[in-house]
C-alpha cells in the first residue's frame, strides 16, 4: 500500500472521529470503513485481525451505546456549541494523553464552556454534572472505541 493510500485511510478515519461529535455524521461506521480499505489492500494477517478487532469493538460500542439511558442535550442546557467544542477536545485529549486524554479533555471543555456561560464555579459544576448525565456517556463510549480501532489501526501500520 502507498503512502498516499495510508494517508487517505488515516483521513477517512479522521473524518469518522470527527462524525461521533458532529451529530447526524456516522463516526463508527466511517471509521470501520477506513479499516476496511486498509485491510483490502494490505491482504495480510495482521490487516485482517485489525478488522476482526476493530469490527467486534465497534459492534460492542453500538451495543452499550443503545443500552445506556438515552438523555435529551437540551435537557442540560448545555449548546450544540460546547457539545463540539467537548468532542474536539476529546479527540485532541487523546492524543495528548493517550486513552485517558479523551475523558479529560472532554470533561474539561465542557466545564470551561460553562464557566464562561455562566460566570461561576458552582453553577458550572452543576451545569457539567448535568452535561456529562445527559450526553456524556454514550458519546464517550462511541469514541472511545473509535479512538481506540485508530490507534489499533495507526500501531497497525507503523509497526508493520
Amino acid at each position: 500500500m502507498g503512502t498516499w493510500q495510508l494517508v487517505l485511510c488515516g483521513l477517512v478515519m479522521l473524518l469518522g472521529l470527527i462524525g461521533v461529535v458532529v451529530p447526524g455524521v456516522p463516526g463508527p461506521p466511517i471509521v470501520w470503513a477506513g479499516v476496511l480499505w486498509w485491510s483490502m489492500a494490505e491482504k495480510t494477517t495482521l490487516a485482517w485481525t485489525v478488522l476482526a478487532g476493530a469490527t467486534a469493538l465497534l459492534l460492542l460500542s453500538q451495543a452499550l451505546k443503545w443500552l445506556l439511558p438515552a438523555r435529551r442535550l437540551s435537557g442540560a442546557g448545555i449548546t450544540r456549541r460546547t457539545f463540539l467544542l467537548a468532542g474536539a477536545a476529546a479527540i485532541v485529549g487523546f492524543f495528548v494523553l493517550p486513552v485517558l486524554g479523551a475523558p479529560l479533555g472532554f470533561i474539561a471543555a465542557i466545564y470551561g464552556a460553562e464557566r464562561h456561560r455562566l460566570g461561576g464555579h458552582g453553577e458550572a459544576c452543576l451545569s457539567t454534572r448535568l452535561a456529562m448525565r445527559a450526553i456524556g456517556t454514550s458519546v464517550l463510549v462511541e469514541l472511545f472505541a473509535c479512538l481506540l480501532v485508530t490507534a489499533g489501526w495507526l500501531t497497525a501500520v507503523l509497526t508493520a
